[in-house]
């Protein structure tokens, strides 16, 4: 009861510091994230009750998040003009952070020393979120919108963002950093995952390709979400089409194919990241087609050859370089994912490895796919949805 009384007097405070009007009659913590602790309050005036989403980010995770939250203002900003340019009214195509008196979108709660960051968003209505689905139309949706999201940024000077966790998908230094923890073995867990380390030793150079090709000038960073799990898009209740992209703290310079790789490897998965029974563990291949389909209908005109031919390949380095960083935390004691139980980790890595071998399996056919969408859409049949302000 003490504890939930402190929470409460922290959301009050929170919406008192962010200006929001009346008083915050009830509250619930919402679990679905991994990093950030997020309640949605609901907020009483003259009578209307309003609900918000108010956070406390994870300064763990995110060092600077000043920054994060400027990258976050100048995102929404420009999201905003696009939607009106193309003539998108819906309110909830909108992600609002709300300021502050003195025109901050964050504030710092506690004392000296142990303070903690928060901020607060308007609560999209009349909309839902899938932790997972196997509805091919809920991918294709997806797909729409994360390839709507890359449309609308990409001529967005990426230049002009915080990086906001430096080298957060160079694969190439997270097998590093990964190998360098396996040497100092700091909580002595790495005799009992020597057959984890081996698979994602033999499939380093694999995994650098993408490095590799960045390297050559074959690739170049755009602007990119970087978390692109379904659960981040927001979909119309009753029509399914996606409303809104949330979720911006990693929106940085990146790869299009880290972006389309990682709702594959979240989405396309037959089981949940965390399946222990890998016999459940594969990649379906309608559903990496449905996401194809909505993801490239709506880039495939801005797309280089270069980055359409990265696409599986980013699926598959992705996968694999997530098993390297749930096996990392594991091997230095669980400091950067919430863990629900003991080898919490070592479930997610042993799930991810059994995905990118069945991916390896299937490389070609998902090669095949990308390029036979990509070739529809260029003949035109999508053409309508490449206007949207750009």
């Amino acid at each position: 009861m003490e504890e939930k009384n402190t929470i409460q007097a922290q959301l009050q405070e929170v919406c008192r510091r962010f200006r929001i009007p009346g008083t915050l009659t009830d509250w619930k913590q919402l679990t679905s994230g991994n990093i950030n602790t997020t309640y949605k309050v609901n907020c009483v005036h003259e009578g209307q009750q309003t609900a918000y989403l108010v956070q406390r980010v994870n300064t763990y995770v995110f060092k600077d998040p000043v920054q994060m939250m400027r990258n976050i203002d100048l995102i929404t900003s420009h999201l905003m003009k696009k939607n009106e340019a193309a003539g998108i009214t819906d309110r909830r195509s909108r992600l609002h952070f709300h300021h502050t008196e003195e025109g901050d979108n964050y504030i710092f709660l506690g004392e000296e020393g142990e303070q903690e960051f928060w901020r607060l968003s308007n609560y999209v209505e009349d909309a839902l979120s899938f932790d997972s689905s196997d509805d091919p139309r809920v991918l294709r949706m997806a797909g729409k919108a994360f390839g709507r999201f890359e449309a609308q940024l990409s001529d967005f000077d990426a230049a002009q963002l915080f990086e906001v966790i430096p080298n957060f998908h160079n694969t190439r230094l997270r097998l590093e950093t990964l190998f360098g923890h396996v040497q100092e073995d700091p909580c002595q867990r790495c005799a009992e995952v020597q057959e984890e380390i081996n698979a994602i030793a033999k499939a380093r150079d694999f995994a650098c390709q993408l490095n590799e090709k960045l390297d050559r000038g074959e690739l170049f960073y755009r602007v990119t979400h970087n978390d692109t799990k379904t659960n981040n898009v927001l979909f119309d209740k009753d029509t399914l089409e996606p409303v809104n992209v949330i979720d911006l703290d990693t929106v940085m310079p990146g790869l299009a194919a880290h972006d389309f790789g990682d709702t594959v490897r979240f989405a396309a998965n037959t089981a949940e990241e965390d399946e222990a029974d890998l016999s459940k563990v594969s990649l379906d291949l309608d559903l990496f087609r449905a996401f194809a389909e909505g993801y490239i209908g709506e880039t495939a005109g801005f797309l280089t050859e270069a980055e359409l031919d990265s696409m599986a390949l980013g699926a598959a380095t992705i996968t694999l370089e997530q098993a390297s960083r749930f096996l990392d935390d594991y091997i230095t004691g669980d400091k950067y994912f919430k863990t629900n139980y003991p080898g919490h980790n070592l479930v997610r890595t042993r799930c991810q490895l059994a995905l990118f071998a069945d991916m390896m399996e299937k490389y070609e056919e998902m090669d095949r796919i990308v390029h036979e969408v990509a070739a529809e859409a260029k003949k035109g049949e999508n053409e309508h949805v490449w206007n949207y302000g750009i």
